[in-house]
């Protein structure tokens, strides 16, 4: 399969769960694959598998550290696609939710989100074409209890993708959300330890109560994610723009 052969991709948070899934989906497709993230180690794994063709490290709520990472991707190869993955989940009552902890959710899912479509846009719309893909989640067209900073953040997302997508809509660039429900990665685990420290539940209860929300009756998988994007990533969508591809079993 070779539907991307040409294309340069840039995926944020490319170094587990959903956003190496990602990278190997593209990969696999033909795009040359850049991924980012805070650890190089773990990006270098990534490569070693053969699932990316080039890391580099940079942290997505640091806006001169990711402009500069992504020029020096684009100096590589202009950068075709962009996949806004690169994400963080905290837990807490809403009345115990400091200021901190708003700033915290909105500086990596939706700032690092606005940060890395700024860098990439610019060489899109001179080339006439693009493709900018952002990870939301479900919490972006839904509240959850006990995560009002992340839903706030994701909804923030799903906000940006619909306005930017009219602005390029004529200049050949599609802006597009994915919205994951619950799915089987590391991110995930932290939810399921914080259920059973504060429940006392066993994990396979906590993996219960995270799996009811979809009414397939269970998690969603990091491939099944890739899909969806690899989709909104190719020649057939090049008419879909602004919308927010839920992925979570009927859930939405």
């Amino acid at each position: 399969m070779s539907r991307l052969s040409g294309s340069h991709a840039l995926v944020t948070g490319g170094g587990r769960g959903i956003g190496r899934a990602i990278a190997a989906s593209l990969a696999k497709a033909g795009a040359t694959v850049t991924i980012m993230g805070r650890n190089l180690d773990t990006l270098n794994d990534v490569i070693a598998a053969g699932e990316a063709h080039h890391a580099i490290a940079a942290d997505v709520s640091d806006q001169a550290a990711l402009s500069a990472a992504i020029a020096e991707a684009a100096g590589r190869q202009p950068i075709d696609i962009l996949v806004a993955n690169a994400g963080a989940a905290e837990s807490s009552p809403f009345i115990k939710s400091d200021a901190a902890l708003f700033q915290r959710m909105m500086n990596v899912n939706f700032l690092g989100v606005v940060f890395a479509a700024q860098a990439v846009l610019p060489g899109m719309v001179a080339a006439k074409k693009g493709r900018i893909v952002a990870v939301a989640s479900t919490a972006g067209l839904k509240g959850y209890a006990y995560v009002s900073a992340y839903a706030a953040a994701k909804h923030a997302v799903i906000g940006l993708v619909r306005s930017l997508a009219l602005e390029v809509a004529s200049k050949g660039v599609t802006v597009n959300a994915v919205c994951p429900g619950f799915t089987e990665t590391d991110l995930l685990e932290g939810s399921i330890d914080n259920i059973i420290s504060k429940t006392g539940r066993t994990r396979e209860q906590a993996l219960a109560e995270l799996a009811k929300h979809n009414p397939q009756g269970r998690l969603v998988t990091p491939t099944e994610v890739a899909d969806a994007v690899l989709y909104l990533c190719g020649p057939g969508a090049g008419a879909v723009t602004g919308q927010s591809l839920a992925v979570a079993g009927g859930e939405i």
